[in-house]
């Protein structure tokens, strides 16, 4: 027998029963006006997602997903909300996205994917080093994950998926250029990176974007010849990630999704925006 708790009207999964009173996604930093006589807030803070990788030939790997951060916070007149790293057209590293912050609650960026086919790592407290396939220590503490592996904010990946987390790194792409190839898929979480991408002669079909818990990755193209292959966006925490079209990358979703990677010079996926949700 079993039972889903989303089957209770009385249940919320608001923290602590508060109610959602401010979801600031305006990137920058912007004015906060919370009512008087309300001494704190819990915030989740999220910051922007990491931009995918092309390369000029062969695929790229998918951008991180950016860091998910949740906790009390005094109350503060100002928010600052990071933006995902931009993917571009040009052979070499992604960028990473930039941090977002409440009061004492922060969250990194998702590491931008390396020049190369290795995948970027999620984000923790603060953003990874560009290229780097270590994540970032979490709000909470939880330690770094590096290639492969799983935390709280998942490690990039090289030659394979990235690991599960709540946030998790891009999958990484391929550089065989002849044959049936499949470039790798971000690994399950919260929030996820990009897949990565693949540019062969023979048919190629770009990895996934992570599948999030509210919101689902973007799709790979598949295609025959280096026209196609690129990676999907991953799941954002507040919308989808996007399909890949042709080589190019599918953006990352809103709330911190990686972006996909591009192969053969196609565009890479931008990272999704960051996000600040106040409860009170």
């Amino acid at each position: 027998m079993s039972a889903s708790i989303y089957s209770n009207s009385q249940f919320t999964d608001s923290p602590y029963g508060l109610k959602l009173q401010q979801t600031i996604s305006a990137t920058g930093t912007s004015s906060v006006t919370i009512p008087a006589g309300i001494k704190r807030v819990y915030a989740i803070v999220i910051g922007g997602g990491g931009a995918g990788s092309t390369q000029t030939t062969g695929g790229g790997g998918g951008g991180g997903a950016g860091g998910y951060s949740a906790g009390w916070t005094y109350v503060s007149t100002t928010c600052t909300v990071g933006t995902g790293g931009t993917g571009t057209a040009v052979a070499g590293a992604g960028a990473n996205g930039s941090s977002s912050i409440y009061g004492m609650v922060m969250a990194g960026g998702g590491g931008g994917a390396a020049n190369s086919t290795l995948s970027g790592a999620a984000g923790g407290a603060t953003t990874p080093t560009q290229g780097s396939q270590t994540s970032t220590v979490s709000y909470t503490g939880a330690p770094t994950a590096a290639s492969g592996g799983s935390s709280y904010a998942g490690g990039g990946a090289n030659g394979g998926n990235s690991g599960a987390g709540v946030s998790t790194g891009g999958g990484a792409g391929s550089a065989t250029v002849t044959g049936t190839v499949t470039a790798f898929a971000s690994g399950r979480g919260l929030i996820t990176g990009g897949g990565g991408a693949v540019g062969t002669s023979g048919t190629g079909t770009g990895g996934a974007g992570g599948t999030g818990d509210f919101f689902a990755g973007g799709t790979g193209s598949t295609g025959t010849g280096t026209g196609f292959g690129g990676g999907g966006g991953g799941a954002g925490f507040t919308s989808a990630g996007s399909n890949a079209s042709a080589n190019n990358g599918g953006n990352g979703g809103s709330g911190g999704g990686g972006g996909g990677a591009g192969s053969t010079l196609g565009t890479a996926g931008s990272g999704g925006n960051g996000v600040v949700l106040l409860y009170y």
